[in-house]
């Protein structure tokens, strides 16, 4: 939402005068204000649906306790974040989700390689002891996707991947199916992910609240082990990605974006940011120049002779053949100034106007 083209106002949040617009909702106002309310089934990407209950508050004048993420604010509004009431449903609530999900043993929610929020929220209150409740939720056995698995066991039906895959991929891959205890996230007959419109951007995974869906390729128990993260740009194309490269034991074992409203992808990233980093470790990875020598054989050289030997033999085609002989081609994952030197190589340099950048192919 863009706030500066809409009222301004302020509203009670705790006791405290907080600056809203028109349009905002309670979450997003609480959030700029420093206010933390939990939520469960709430993207700042995705429109509020208010599903999981997690985020209801109480606004004065109302009767029911609402939704937060869904509430739009109003001048002079008054709500609390913060009571007996409020403490004693999300008690309730996350007892009922934990009964209805996969536990440690101690009525738990488990961790899995995606940090388990549900259990985050759980350990903030004392739930309360219930019956185990079985679900027969299916998944989608033999799913020979390489990067995507889903456990129904772990999940609670927010419908944050499915209105992620609708909303901000327009793709439909997956969808609510079923009803009652047997509701679960599916594809169109209960296909691959790969035989459906998926583009196995892991955007689902990024937005999984409890980690029902993760990524195959990533230590099951990433969290348990811990991880260093290092903010880097993606290098497959030139729009400048931000992402999120988690090291352990000095090797980059998975790779997320930044929170949503971060950077300019906004939360998101594409099958090549997302799971194309094995070539970071592989065994035939060039890690240093090479030059060949006499007998053709390529033979490690710094970069001051790679460069010395590029500089000569692009010059002795020139004067063999002429500079019309020569052609350059620059890359859309450079910076402007690297392409701005790359065509006065070719131009001021070795005297053509033979130059190209792939993104304008």
């Amino acid at each position: 939402m863009n706030a500066t083209n809409n009222e301004k106002f302020t509203i009670q949040i705790n006791g405290n005068e907080c600056v809203a617009f028109t349009g905002e909702t309670v979450v997003e106002v609480a959030s700029r204000a420093g206010i933390d309310i939990p939520t469960l089934c709430h993207d700042p990407r995705l429109e509020p649906v208010g599903a999981c209950r997690v985020c209801l508050v109480e606004v004065e004048g109302q009767r029911r306790m609402q939704p937060g993420c869904a509430w739009k604010v109003h001048p002079g509004m008054v709500v609390t974040t913060e009571s007996d009431r409020i403490e004693k449903h999300r008690t309730v609530l996350y007892s009922l989700y934990a009964a209805d999900h996969e536990t440690d043993g101690d009525g738990v929610p488990v961790e899995t390689a995606n940090a388990n929020q549900l259990r985050q929220l759980c350990d903030t209150v004392t739930t309360i002891p219930l019956e185990p409740v079985e679900a027969p939720r299916a998944a989608r056995p033999g799913d020979d996707n390489p990067y995507i698995e889903f456990n129904p066991d772990l999940c609670i039906l927010c419908a944050r991947c499915t209105r992620y895959c609708d909303e901000v991929e327009a793709v439909n891959a997956i969808t609510l199916s079923g009803r009652g205890s047997e509701t679960t996230i599916a594809t169109a007959g209960q296909r691959s992910l790969i035989d459906t419109s998926c583009e196995l951007c892991g955007g689902c995974i990024d937005t999984c609240p409890t980690g029902a869906l993760i990524e195959k390729k990533a230590p099951k128990n990433l969290v348990q082990l811990g991880s260093e993260k290092i903010r880097s740009t993606c290098n497959f194309c030139g729009v400048g990605c931000q992402l999120d490269l988690h090291i352990s034991n000095e090797r980059v074992v998975k790779v997320t974006s930044p929170e949503p409203g971060e950077t300019l992808n906004d939360g998101n990233l594409c099958v090549k940011g997302r799971f194309a980093y094995d070539f970071i470790h592989h065994q035939d990875r060039i890690t240093e120049p090479l030059i060949r020598d006499e007998n053709g054989e390529l033979q490690p050289a710094t970069w001051e002779e790679a460069i010395e030997a590029t500089a000569k033999g692009l010059l002795k085609v020139k004067e063999r053949h002429g500079a019309d002989s020569l052609g350059f081609i620059s890359s859309s994952r450079c910076t402007g100034e690297e392409n701005y030197l790359m065509q006065k190589l070719s131009r001021a340099v070795f005297g053509t106007n033979n130059i190209h950048q792939c993104a304008a192919t």
